[in-house]
């Protein structure tokens, strides 16, 4: 019985209180969050105001692109229309070996959009290749990076720069994405996802200390921090996260603004979302083995949070994949009593951490409300996330691993992403 105790017990435990504790972490900092920087706004009118500039430094926007004909023309008229001195900003285009109609489109666009600039590379060099060529070809201290196929809010450069402008050691600030294709399940989910999952993580992750990442959707960075630690690396999947160990390594601060407001595609097919989640778990695998060594430094103190909730949250999946290969052996053969499985039907431990977790989507939810009307009613869809979302979280995050191995480090390229069904959400 002992033994019996000692292994299933203590994997159903660790399954269990795992996500329960990480859970209350979350709500926690996102409350302190929003006690000390948001609560004192009006909610019923959207987001505030950004803050008034007591100067207005030249910003570059970088927009790296690679077959984005579908949407360009919007991206670029969304940054066209940036609550911010028109002569102290420009676009950056990187046209990064596109085969569609986007090298057509840019060259159209530049007769429309006096700000705008556009590079072209010849071939498909990646994302991080293509935002260093951005950088060292942008005239200002201040870049914000947005996706090809995403619309940034008019005043989402204001509130990034506020952040670069009045903290001396901020190097990176990341915005706040939001779905704007919500047309099937996964795509409502992800609405929820992004609020309840992201956006409180994020929240809790400023107040201790270290952000995991910034969004690769849309951040704001420091020119001179870049430099120093070597801009973006090429051979890894996600660059967003890379850079924002590479930055807070160096001891430079990022900073989460829930006020820079970007509008995206979200995958709203199970094989799209897989390849989506399936490359960000390789990117925190090949992070978390780049840069372990550096968490062994006193210096890098601050940092130990979020490297042991990457680590415990790898050991989690791990754990949930034994449960349930266990189980299903034990379907099919006898095993012995300290390896046996009684069931994977949730029991009260699971009625307890599925109502936490509502919780969990209550509280990001009312948090959220400024941001984005009628938030409140996604909440229904919630009730589905923890079985689809936390699934293939469990199964991406094993077969990054291997998948990382396989891969070694080889130079990073674009794959066109599932951009789901293409409608607009009422986000006005």
């Amino acid at each position: 019985m002992s033994a019996e105790i000692s292994v299933i017990g203590a994997l159903l435990a660790f399954a269990f209180y795992y996500p329960l504790f990480m859970a209350g972490a979350w709500i926690l900092g996102g409350l302190y969050y929003y006690f000390h920087w948001e609560r004192d706004v009006d909610h019923e009118h959207g987001p505030s105001l950004p803050p008034q500039l007591h100067k207005h430094p030249f910003v570059s926007i970088l927009v790296p692109c690679h077959n984005e004909a579908r949407n360009l023309r919007e991206t670029i008229a969304w940054l066209a229309r940036q609550d911010y001195p028109h002569s102290r900003y420009e676009i950056i285009a990187i046209n990064d070996g596109s085969s569609d109609a986007t090298t057509q489109i840019l060259e159209e666009l530049l007769d429309e959009h006096p700000r705008l600039r556009v590079i072209h590379h010849q071939h498909n060099e990646g994302k991080a290749m293509a935002l260093r060529t951005g950088a060292l070809a942008a005239h200002g201290e201040y870049l914000v990076c947005i996706d090809g196929d995403a619309l940034l809010d008019p005043r989402a450069t204001r509130w990034l720069v506020y952040h670069l402008l009045t903290g001396a050691r901020v190097g990176a600030v990341t915005g706040n994405p939001r779905i704007r294709n919500r047309s099937t399940l996964l795509g409502k989910l992800q609405v929820g996802e992004f609020s309840s999952i992201i956006g409180l993580i994020k929240r809790a992750q400023r107040i201790y200390g270290r952000v995991f990442t910034v969004s690769g959707v849309v951040a704001a960075f420091r020119k001179s921090a870049l430099q120093r630690v070597g801009y973006w690396t090429t051979d890894v999947v996600t660059d967003d996260i890379d850079i924002s160990w590479k930055l807070q390594l160096d001891h430079w601060d990022v900073r989460y603004e829930p006020n820079a407001l970007c509008w995206i595609l979200a995958p709203e097919t199970l094989h799209g979302l897989w390849r989506q989640r399936l490359r960000w778990a390789v990117g925190g695998v090949q992070v978390m083995a780049r840069y372990c060594r550096h968490l062994l430094h006193w210096r890098s103190r601050r940092f130990w949070g979020v490297g042991l909730e990457f680590t415990a949250s790898v050991v989690w999946a791990y754990t949930m994949a034994a449960l349930i290969l266990l189980f299903l052996v034990g379907l099919v053969v006898e095993l012995p009593p300290p390896l046996r499985v009684p069931s994977l039907a949730p029991q009260w431990h699971g009625v307890m951490l599925g109502m936490v977790c509502l919780l969990q989507f209550a509280v990001s939810m009312r948090i959220d409300r400024r941001y984005e009307h009628a938030l409140g009613r996604k909440f229904y869809w919630m009730i589905w996330y923890p079985l689809a979302f936390w699934l293939i979280a469990m199964m991406t995050t094993v077969a990054a691993i291997p998948a990382t191995i396989i891969r070694g480090r080889r130079r990073a390229r674009w794959v066109s992403p599932d951009r789901g069904i293409q409608e607009m959400a009422d986000h006005d």
